[in-house]
C-alpha cells in the first residue's frame, strides 16, 4: 500500500489521450457544459472492537463518469472499466440526451487555485502490524481510565484519491486528496445502566498527526469522559426555553438546518426556505456564515471541486443578511451567478451537485461564560448526534448526545434524551449572543444529499438562542 498512484488516471489506464478527447467531443457536441471525470482511489478501514481486530478492509477502485449538460437536463454515463470501448458507449449514451438541442460550450474553470495536498499516500505509513499494535494500545489505555468502562471500539480509516477532469475544450484539471479519520467509542456501565461516549478526529493529511500519543490519548480521554457524564445524566425537561450551543461540532445543526437551504439547486428550483430572499435579512444581526473549502488539511477542503473550479471562501450570510449561495457550474449558469467551487460528487458513479465544504458561523464578541451566565433557565447543548431536516420548510429535529441543565446562569446536571426542535430560517433570528470562541469540528463530518455522501467540516462559536423548543424525557 506504500506505492502512490500516478496523478493521471488516464495514463494509469493506458488510454490514448487523443482518442479519449475525440470521444469527449463526440459525446458533448452541442452541450452547454460537461466533462469526463476520472477517479482512482485506495482506501482502508481497520476496526478493533471488544479486545480484538474485528475488521481490516483494503480496496482499490477506479472508474469514469461522462456528463453532458444541456439546459436543465443532464446526460450521465459511468463505468468502472476505464477503456476506450467503455468510453465510446458512454459518449453515445450522453449524446442521446441532446435531441435537437444545440448550446454553446461554457468557458473552462479558471486556474486560480492553490494546490492544498502533495502526492503522499497516507495509507502506507505506519504499516499494518504497527496499526494493529496501536489499536490494541488505545483499547488498553481507555480501559484503564475508569473501572466502569465495559467496552471499547477503535476505528482507523484512510483513503487516497486521484481525480482527473478532462473537458471538451481540451482543458485538463488534476488533484490528489488524502483523508484520514480516527474514532474511539466507549461503553461505560454502573449496575444495570450503560451509556456511550465517543470522540473522532481526522483531516486531509497522513496518519502521523492523529496517531501521535498525545492525540489518541486525548481522544480516548474524551470518549471516556463523555460516557461517564452520560452515566450520571437525568431525564431532560421539555418545553420552550433558552438554549446555549457549544462551539465546534454543534455547528452541524447550522450545516443541516441552514446550510443545505443555501445550496444553489434548492434555490433555483425554489424548494428552499431561503429561495427569493437574496439581499434580505434572514438572521439576527451579528450572524455571519461562510463556506470555505480552502483551509488546508480540513476534512471538507479541496484544491478544486469535482468540476475543476477552484474552491473558495464563500460568504453566505453577512451580519444577518443573505448575500450568497453555494453553486456548481450548472446551477450558477441557470441562475446567472458565478460558480463558487461547490460542485461535488461522492465518486465517478455520481453527478456533481452544489454541496458544502467547511461551513461555519464567524465569531462574535461575547465571552462564553457571559453567555451561559445570561440564561436564567435553559439547557447547554455540548454535542449532537443524528438529526432530521426538511429543506423546503426548514424544520429540524436534533438529538443531543451531551447536554446540561442551566439554572440561574450556572451549568447543572447532565441531561439524557434532550432534543432540539425548530425551524432553521426562523431560529436564525433567535440568536441573541454570539461567542468569541469560534472553533471547527475535529474532522468527522460526512454530509448526505440525494444518496451521495461527501466529507465536510462544520463549526461555530458558542451561541445563545432564545425560546427554542426542547423535547425531553422528563
Amino acid at each position: 500500500m506504500s506505492e502512490a498512484a500516478p496523478t493521471s488516471v488516464l495514463d494509469r489506464a493506458g488510454l490514448d489521450r487523443a482518442a479519449v478527447e475525440r470521444q469527449i467531443a463526440h459525446g458533448l457536441d452541442g452541450a452547454d457544459d460537461g466533462e469526463l471525470f476520472l477517479e482512482y482511489r485506495q482506501s482502508e478501514a481497520l476496526v478493533f472492537d471488544n479486545g480484538r481486530l474485528k475488521q481490516a478492509n483494503y480496496d482499490t477502485a477506479q472508474g469514469f463518469g461522462l456528463r453532458a449538460v444541456k439546459g436543465e437536463a443532464v446526460g450521465y454515463a459511468h463505468a468502472s472499466d476505464v477503456s476506450e470501448q467503455a468510453l465510446t458507449r458512454a459518449a453515445d449514451a450522453v449524446r442521446a440526451v441532446q435531441g435537437g438541442y444545440s448550446g454553446s460550450y461554457a468557458e473552462p474553470p479558471p486556474r486560480s487555485n492553490v494546490r492544498l495536498y502533495r502526492e503522499d499516500n497516507p495509507l502506507g505509513e505506519p504499516g499494518f502490524e504497527a496499526k494493529v499494535k496501536l489499536l490494541q494500545e488505545i483499547d488498553a489505555y481507555a480501559r484503564t481510565k475508569d473501572p466502569r468502562v465495559r467496552q471499547v471500539s477503535v476505528t482507523f480509516g484512510a483513503s487516497w484519491q486521484a481525480v482527473e477532469i478532462v473537458r471538451a475544450d481540451g482543458a485538463i484539471y488534476r488533484d490528489v486528496r488524502p483523508l484520514v479519520r480516527v474514532n474511539v467509542s466507549v461503553v461505560a456501565g454502573e449496575g444495570g445502566r450503560q451509556e456511550t461516549g465517543s470522540h473522532g478526529f481526522g483531516g486531509r493529511e497522513g496518519y502521523a498527526a492523529f496517531i501521535a500519543t498525545g492525540a489518541w490519548q486525548g481522544a480516548a480521554d474524551e470518549a471516556v469522559r463523555q460516557a461517564l457524564v452520560n452515566l450520571q445524566s437525568i431525564p431532560a425537561p421539555a418545553g420552550e426555553m433558552d438554549v446555549v450551543l457549544g462551539p465546534g461540532w454543534p455547528g452541524v445543526m447550522l450545516h443541516e438546518a441552514v446550510g443545505h437551504g443555501l445550496e444553489g439547486d434548492f434555490n433555483r428550483k425554489r424548494t428552499s426556505a431561503f429561495a427569493g430572499l437574496m439581499g434580505q435579512r434572514v438572521a439576527a444581526k451579528g450572524v455571519t456564515v461562510v463556506d470555505d473549502g480552502t483551509i488546508a488539511r480540513r476534512r471538507g477542503s479541496l484544491s478544486i471541486d469535482d468540476e475543476g473550479t477552484p474552491t473558495n471562501r464563500t460568504l453566505l450570510i453577512e451580519d444577518g443578511v443573505l448575500v450568497g449561495y453555494m453553486q456548481d457550474r450548472q446551477n450558477a449558469r441557470l441562475m446567472n451567478m458565478r460558480p463558487t467551487g461547490n460542485g461535488r460528487r461522492e465518486s465517478y458513479a455520481h453527478v456533481p451537485m452544489p454541496r458544502m465544504t467547511n461551513t461555519y458561523m464567524l465569531a462574535g464578541s461575547h465571552d462564553p461564560r457571559e453567555i451561559i451566565a445570561s440564561v436564567k433557565s435553559g439547557i447547554y447543548a455540548a454535542s449532537f448526534g443524528g438529526g432530521q431536516v426538511d429543506i423546503t420548510s426548514g424544520k429540524y429535529v436534533f438529538q443531543c448526545t451531551e447536554a446540561y441543565r442551566i439554572e440561574d446562569g450556572k451549568l447543572g446536571a447532565p441531561l439524557k434524551g434532550a432534543m432540539l426542535i425548530g425551524n432553521g430560517p426562523t431560529d436564525l433570528h433567535r440568536v441573541s449572543m454570539v461567542g468569541n470562541d469560534l472553533s471547527l469540528d475535529p474532522g468527522i463530518g460526512t454530509c448526505g444529499k440525494s444518496g451521495q455522501g461527501v466529507p465536510v467540516g462544520v463549526g461555530q462559536p458558542t451561541l445563545r438562542m432564545d425560546r427554542i423548543t426542547v423535547g425531553g424525557t422528563g
